[in-house]
């Protein structure tokens, strides 16, 4: 992970420091709200429907274990509420898609005590809300994968240095959002993105990057068209940088809906891109010594060595075989793993093909911790959870942890030898649900019992569900399949590229939702990335359980011999799907009021 030098710490502290004194001039009457407000967002603080919620950057996903410890004792000793609803709860936090962490039930006027305790562990909220660049993303494998060309974590590192509080974009158009991938797959929806960057290798072996400019989901989802197929690595923070001047130049500033870098792109096409190349040409001859706008190799270098495989595994060689050509579970098996092989615990057995993944270092995988299951909206933890996943990263995986995309969390360095003990230790503490990629394992914003943005609530919506297809015979049969519910347009739950997407709406002050299909997000599973289309009509909210259940069953009943959800509703299209689903309303429609 990236150590934080002396100047790091002080600029983190400074800014917590800043904060206290901004909002005791607040609660003093000082400040008024309408200045105040752009501080506080800044430092990842809303107002949201029931109370403050606090958004705490977790770049590009990696935490250690002291980190997720302080994150725990903030939920315990901070989110609190007063007795409510069962939505109205308080102690815990919410790994979201972006791998942040949010908090709902923090009082403001306690709130720089919090952000002096991040401070503490090398955490903040900086840039995690507002119209500025946002928290870089990345794939949750970065530095692991066996598919990796290039650690893009290095890169990620320099894109969050430099994007933080840059003073040209702190009030872009919009909200700005980067990701970048290093793999040959792409974990990272880089298409859905503002900016999404691809390293790259040309024939000559130098580094770079693909970049992709003007993605976005939102009420108008678009995918990110290809800017540049080769940036030298040098050079990615002058193409950036060229990109967001043309963009803060010419965004629209009159309509919020029409704000974002994709509408501009969608709109100028060639000419955009005709912009962003002479502001490029012209920052690179600005300096021809390249010494203010090109990325030295000794700060990459310096960079990169925070990267270095953790000591407690550095004499592992690099792995002889890649993701495809061993899966993870039959690797683990296979090197007699577990007691007796064959007759071991059929849930063993499928944590290892579920939660086990490859690593590129031989004797090595990636384990992913779920954090879905009943009871808890996906995504959430608990303070008593929080903490015993630092003491698993501590026991298991060099004391680090990962948030990944699907809000669940990682391990990224677990030895072959300690899969049985770690799923033991697992299961004991809730974190072995071996439904990784399944129906279960959804995708879902807290919606309308939080959020003041939503029209609709995700977690009932998803907690019916999960009680639906709770029977892990019947997950496992159904296969892999990306369930992804949004309460609302602005997407949070990345609806549109689900295999299966809901997106709650609001028709006259009632809750309704919209079924989606053949979504996806650019994984090899899902293929290249493109938006689900609508199914039909909205459905009620007591319809919508029925209606995924119906989607479902006639995939089960369509489908080819090995045919994955996806590949049959892009065989067959949404029509019998359709049908399924209109019967669902039909029956509604018919059955006697209550």
């Amino acid at each position: 992970m990236y150590r934080y030098t002396d100047f790091d710490r002080q600029f983190v502290q400074a800014r917590a420091a800043q904060y206290r004194d901004q909002l005791e001039r607040h609660l003093a009457g000082e400040l008024p709200d309408d200045a105040f407000r752009p501080l506080r967002l800044q430092n990842g603080w809303y107002v949201q429907r029931h109370a403050p919620m606090l958004r705490v950057a977790v770049p590009y996903g990696a935490l250690s274990s002291d980190q997720l410890r302080m994150l725990a004792r903030i939920a315990r000793e901070f989110d609190l509420q007063d007795a409510g609803t069962a939505a109205e709860r308080g102690g815990f936090g919410h790994f979201t898609t972006r791998q942040n962490l949010q908090y709902n039930w923090i009082p403001l006027e306690r709130s720089a005590d919090v952000m002096d305790l991040l401070a503490s562990v090398d955490m903040h909220g900086i840039q995690t809300s507002g119209n500025c660049i946002r928290n870089i993303t990345s794939d949750s494998l970065a530095g692991v994968a066996p598919d990796e060309i290039v650690d893009p974590r290095p890169y990620c590192e320099v894109l969050r240095q430099w994007s933080t509080l840059h003073p040209e974009f702190a009030f872009l158009p919009r909200k700005f959002k980067i990701a970048v991938s290093g793999a040959r797959e792409d974990r990272a929806a880089i298409r859905w993105h503002d900016i999404g960057l691809q390293l790259v290798k040309n024939a000559q072996g130098e580094v770079g990057f693909e970049v992709y400019v003007g993605g976005g989901m939102g009420r108008t989802p678009v995918i990110a068209p290809l800017a540049r197929p080769f940036v030298p690595w040098q050079q990615i923070l002058v193409y950036i940088e060229a990109a967001v001047r043309v963009y803060n130049r010419f965004g629209r500033r009159d309509n919020l809906y029409k704000a974002r870098i994709k509408i501009l792109v969608k709109a100028e096409g060639q000419r955009f891109f005709d912009e962003v190349d002479a502001e490029f040409d012209k920052l690179l001859n600005e300096d021809p010594t390249g010494a203010e706008h090109l990325i030295p190799q000794a700060e990459l270098d310096r960079v990169a060595s925070c990267f270095a495989v953790p000591e407690g595994v550095a004499g592992s060689a690099l792995s002889a075989h890649g993701a495809q050509e061993v899966p993870a579970a039959k690797a683990a098996i296979g090197a007699g793993l577990h007691p007796g092989d064959t007759n071991a615990p059929l849930a063993y057995t499928r944590w290892l093909e579920r939660n086990v993944q490859a690593h590129r270092l031989a004797g090595l995988r990636a384990v992913t911790l779920s954090l879905k299951r009943p009871g808890l909206p996906p995504g959430d933890a608990t303070a008593e959870q929080m903490d015993a996943a630092a003491v698993l990263a501590d026991r298991f995986s060099q004391g680090e942890l990962r948030v990944t995309h699907e809000q669940n969390l990682l391990l990224p360095w677990v030895r072959e030898t300690d899969l049985h003990a770690l799923w033991l230790a697992a299961k004991d503490r809730g974190f072995a649900t071996p439904n990784i990629g399944l129906v279960t394992d959804m995708i879902a914003c807290p919606g309308g019992d939080f959020c003041a943005l939503a029209n609709a609530r995700s977690i009932p919506v998803a907690a019916e569900i999960t009680e639906r297809f709770q029977d892990l015979d019947q997950q496992h049969d159904i296969g892999d399949l990306d369930l992804h519910i949004s309460g609302c347009i602005n997407s949070c739950g990345h609806h549109h590229s689900g295999h299966l997407g809901i997106l709650g709406v609001d028709k006259d002050g009632t809750e309704w939702y919209q079924i989606t299909l053949g979504g996806s997000d650019g994984s090899k599973l899902s293929g290249a990335a493109t938006p689900g289309k609508v199914i039909g009509p909205s459905f009620a909210a007591d319809e919508v359980a029925n209606a995924v259940e119906a989607v479902i069953e006639t995939y089960r009943r369509e489908r080819s011999a090995g045919e994955r959800f996806i590949d049959t509703v892009r065989r067959l299209g949404v029509a019998p799907f359709r049908a399924a689903t209109d019967e669902v309303r039909l029956a509604t429609a018919s059955s006697p009021a209550d």
